[in-house]
């Protein structure tokens, strides 16, 4: 059965690759219980009929002039109904061409989001998320599909109104499209739009990420998106509010500062389900999932499918039904199951467990062939479970798979050895890394899709040694900026409806304006910063306590440091402990670090008395906070002056900027390594504790200390969780720091000189024999291949395996472009050169 193509809910997709690893899976033999209660699974090849791709837009430049001035447009919106409530709506513009033209490029935004097609195409959607400062609009050239005579644009807008996700800003509902040059000008808002509010799509409220669907089919205005579509009962739009380009409005309150895109647009990219894991209610169950054999569900029958990704994975479900009419259709999407305790357990495992109804929409077919329903924004899940009672008319699932959606990394980097572990966890780190990843980074796709600066900081280093590209790197630390309150510190996340501060995350936003410095070759980017970076250093020396020479004790706002167990308390979960005299150690050693790195770039920039007096007074709070602190007995830096207790974190803050000193600093991580009695960095804070284990010199332990990562794979992750077990979010990519660290730390690749001018190479291969990678430069591919020349002993499956000596090493290093560098090895340097290097020590 041929689906009829709207939809009645929409999304988008721009391009697709048949190479996705996503792909890959889906296509691979699965396992399929084809009938309730079956004893044990069957395998076998499944053929799975192709799911089509929709055609790729070229992206373009907006016209100067619209950068400079006002545009001729006007915001366009339903006048029937209030703009600031929920509501779905439809757009529609038909005009004349003589013939297909060459280019015809729009520039197009809504509110709160848009998904435009052309004569019944999928073009793009967006709007790419920002906050009213700075409101993206997308320029794309829609030529290739339009074509002589009569042509429609068509466009849904919908507005979550109060139930809009967290991420979400908004001034009220609607459209605006204005034409790059006069030869576009015809579809220009409010021109001769229509407009249509689609009564048909009711919310689910969730938190955090907005609302889920409720689809009455029968009232949808299906077609709607077609050129012969009959839109004479739709009404004209209403004119609401000029398009405005940031710093050009002569207006107090403009509504929107419109900026252009910064960002591609994001992926789509077809995925099928490869296996249905239980059914009740049916006494048999096809294989519908493959798009092969449709689904006969009789009349008046209750029954459940649940559906497992095998991965979990953010896509756009598409389900097609055909009859049905009366029958209720529930898809409940789940990271993983649950067992009568509401524990996860082993992911894999469905026995006992059932779906969390939390996270679903509800479709309510009008009976007709066909149709193919599909919610606005894209869903996270593993399992779906589809929850099915019919009324008089049977029902025919014809089809069920989603599209692949994220930001479109290209996986550039690379890194491999003879540990086959590693590459598992390579593989599950980098798909985290990537639902972590949409038109901002993500905290966790399932639960929140916030972006806040202490994942933001470890996600993009992972974007830049993995794809290279830094345009959302960028765009997130300009949005931290524009974050920042009267006070001067930024907003713990951003975008953001309600404001949350934690004011060790502003700490860390200068960190990532230091780690974009040094491996970016882009100051006139950097140099915008530096008032940001002054307010924030300015905004903690006025929380310094000279009585203690530390932070004082309850700084504002929320002081989060790590997950860990023993300082979860209602009122100030993650915070480490903190005295009477002063604060905690730990957060005033992040500040010393914050100070250096700020010093380094005003340095750069040319303030050198703003740049020294921060390098002084970080100094100074480094060795106060020793004095204080440290326990000459325990051998390790106290949580607060006085503090009975002690935790990894203080002490990997203590090497980290040399408060401990140098001759004492490998004893103390030997002894925060070794000591379970004090408090431990969970996933998140471990990407400092290798920062820690590197500046030791300790680095080849890395290897054998992935131990954390194994068990979630072992536990049937398929993505690295928030925290340990139990743990809220299956998915969230500060866990994804190997990542990272096998290229930075085993392999060892990282800049030498601001910019990337220059690159050190100084691997850390531990109780691997060979290692081999590639990280991407500004100028190209940097490839390292080693091999030791007395291979060392290790335990299967690179376990808690020991760490054998240097020895020599072998092997070959290219540089890229005019990129020169140099490689250190066990006390010895090699000079790099650009191109092919012989390593031979």
């Amino acid at each position: 059965m041929k689906p009829t193509f709207p939809f009645a809910c929409l999304g988008l997709l721009l391009c697709w690759s048949a190479s996705s690893p996503e792909i890959r899976a889906a296509a691979s033999p699965s396992t399929v219980i084809a009938a309730a209660g079956a004893a044990e699974p069957k395998t076998a090849i499944r053929n799975t009929r192709p799911i089509a791709a929709f055609p790729a837009v070229r992206t373009a430049a907006p016209d100067s002039g619209l950068l400079t001035a006002t545009w001729e447009t006007r915001w366009a919106r339903d006048g029937e109904s209030s703009p600031y409530d929920f509501g779905v709506y439809h757009f529609r513009r038909s005009f004349d061409l003589a013939a297909r033209p060459e280019t015809f490029v729009i520039n197009i935004t809504a509110d709160n989001r848009y998904r435009l097609f052309v004569n019944g195409t999928p073009a793009c959607w967006g709007s790419a998320r920002g906050d009213l400062r700075s409101w993206y609009y997308e320029t794309v050239d829609i030529a290739p599909l339009l074509h002589a005579g009569r042509n429609t644009l068509a466009v849904q807008v919908w507005n979550g109104g109060e139930l809009k996700p967290q991420a979400q800003e908004s001034f009220m509902s609607g459209l605006l499209v204005q034409g790059n040059t006069e030869a576009e000008s015809a579809v220009n808002t409010p021109g001769e739009w229509k407009v249509f509010r689609n009564e048909a799509i009711a919310p689910t409220p969730v938190s955090y990420v907005g609302f889920f669907e409720q689809i009455d089919g029968s009232r949808y205005p299906w077609g709607w998106e077609q050129p012969g579509y009959d839109d004479s009962s739709w009404h004209a739009v209403r004119a609401e509010g000029e398009g405005i380009p940031f710093g050009h409005s002569i207006y107090g309150g403009y509504q929107r500062a419109l900026v252009p895109r910064q960002i591609p647009l994001m992926e789509e990219t077809p995925l099928r389900i490869p296996q249905i894991r239980r059914s009740e209610g049916l006494a048999r169950v096809s294989d519908f999932i493959s798009g092969c054999d449709p689904l006969q569900i009789p009349a008046r029958t209750t029954c459940s499918i649940l559906l497992d990704q095998t991965f979990l994975t953010n896509a756009y479900p598409e389900l097609i039904l055909s009859g049905g009419k009366g029958a209720t259709v529930r898809l409940a999407y789940g990271e993983a199951l649950f067992d009568s305790h509401k524990q996860k357990g082993n992911r894999n495992e469905i026995d006992g467990r059932t779906i969390e109804l939390t996270h679903y929409d509800i479709v309510r077919p009008d009976g007709a062939e066909g149709r193919l329903y599909r919610p606005v924004w894209f869903r996270t899940y593993r399992y779906i479970q589809l929850d099915i009672t019919t009324a008089g008319d049977p029902l025919t699932i014809e089809d069920l798979y989603g599209r692949f959606t994220g930001y479109p990394f290209t996986e550039r980097g690379s890194f491999s050895c003879d540990d086959p572990g590693l590459a598992k966890i390579w593989e599950v780190g980098w798909r985290t890394a990537r639902l972590c990843a949409m038109e901002t980074y993500f905290d966790c796709p399932y639960y929140e899709q916030l972006q806040y600066v202490g994942d933001t900081r470890i996600q993009a280093l992972i974007s830049l040694y993995v794809s290279g590209d830094d345009r959302l790197m960028r765009q997130a630390i300009r949005a931290f900026d524009l974050s920042r309150s009267p006070e001067g510190i930024t907003a713990s996340r951003y975008p953001n409806l309600q404001m949350q501060y934690i004011p060790p995350f502003s700490l860390y936003w200068i960190n990532m304006v230091h780690d974009y410095w040094m491996h970016r070759d882009d100051e006139a980017f950097v140099r915008q910063f530096l008032p940001g970076i002054r307010s924030v250093l300015e905004w903690y020396v006025g929380q310094i306590d000279p009585a203690t020479g530390m932070l004082r004790s309850r700084m504002p706002h929320w002081s989060f440091v790590d997950w860990v167990r023993a300082w979860w308390v209602p009122e100030r979960p993650g915070c480490p402990p903190e005295g009477e005299k002063a604060g905690s150690s730990i957060i005033t050693l992040n500040l010393s670090s914050a100070m250096r790195d700020g010093a380094e770039l005003l340095a750069r920039f040319g303030d050198r008395a703003g740049a020294a007096r921060y390098d002084s007074i970080g100094r100074q709070l480094a060795a106060t906070t020793y004095e204080q602190c440290w326990d000459e007995q325990r051998g390790m830096l106290h949580d607060y002056i006085g503090s009975p207790t002690f935790s990894q974190h203080a002490n990997i803050m203590g090497i980290l900027t040399d408060a401990i000193p140098a001759e004492q600093q490998q004893e103390v991580f030997n002894r925060i390594d070794s000591d379970t009695t004090i408090s431990q960095a969970t996933f998140y804070y471990r990407f400092y504790l290798t920062r820690a284990l590197k500046k030791t010199g300790l680095a080849d332990r890395y290897s054998t200390m992935l131990q954390p990562w194994y068990d979630m794979i072992d536990m049937g992750l398929s993505t690295f969780a928030e925290n340990p077990e139990p743990t809220r979010s299956d998915c969230h990519a500060w866990s994804s720091s190997p990542n990272y660290d096998f290229l930075a730390t085993i392999l060892g690749v990282e800049p030498d000189a601001p910019g990337f001018a220059s690159v050190r190479i100084e691997p850390h291969p531990g109780h691997l024999n060979r290692i081999s990678g590639v990280v991407p430069h500004p100028q190209g591919d940097i490839r390292v291949e080693l091999r030791r020349t007395q291979p060392g002993n290790r335990n299967s499956g690179g376990r808690n395996s020991t760490v054998s000596g240097h020895g020599g090493l072998r092997g070959e290093v290219t540089l890229p472009g005019t990129l020169t560098g140099r490689f250190v090895w066990n006390g010895r340097e090699i000079a790099l050169s650009p191109g092919l290097n012989n390593i031979n020590i």
